[in-house]
């Protein structure tokens, strides 16, 4: 009526007389090198600059800078927070500027941002600009395709830049 099961015996399989294929290598791993390559850098975080700190002098970097100090100097950035305690003194340029303090000097910027506790005493140059209400803003606002690369300054009136080399 019941019959024993073969599963669990031992004993030449169906496929004994077939001689066992070789096995394939595994393929190999790439190596560390190939991934680092193609795969893109972290972004480092933001630079901060407490509210003790007291910064004479330019500042230039590719990244992102929060700033909660006081600045006599020229800023430029990839991402500029000023913050509320924070003043600078002298031009910002960034492709994102948002401030939260106060600056005196020109702001220039791709997307420009003045808070509702913003103090801006200074031209504002910009692609795209926003102002929240109670924001504090004295000087002219003008709008530019490309605001960062038009910093060059018009020579003072009056006198003439310096003539070119002549080529011989």
């Amino acid at each position: 009526m019941f019959s024993k099961s073969k599963i669990n015996e031992p004993g030449p399989s169906a496929d004994a007389s077939k001689p066992a294929a070789p096995a394939s290598p595994a393929p190999a791993a790439p190596k560390q090198s190939e991934f680092k390559a193609s795969a893109p850098k972290a972004k480092p975080p933001a630079s901060l600059l407490s509210a003790d700190l007291h910064i004479t002098g330019n500042m230039k970097t590719t990244g992102d800078i929060n700033v909660e100090g006081t600045v006599e100097g020229d800023i430029r950035a990839h991402l500029l927070t000023i913050g509320e305690s924070a003043t600078i003194k002298g031009e910002v340029i960034a492709d994102d500027v948002v401030i939260n303090g106060r600056i005196v000097g020109r702001v220039r910027g791709l997307k420009v941002r003045l808070t509702s506790t913003a103090r801006v005493e200074g031209d504002i140059i910009h692609k795209t600009i926003a102002i929240e209400s109670g924001a504090h803003f004295e000087g002219s606002v003008q709008r530019q395709d490309d605001p960062l690369n038009s910093g060059k300054k018009a020579p003072l009136p009056g006198t003439q830049p310096a003539p070119a080399p002549k080529a011989e």
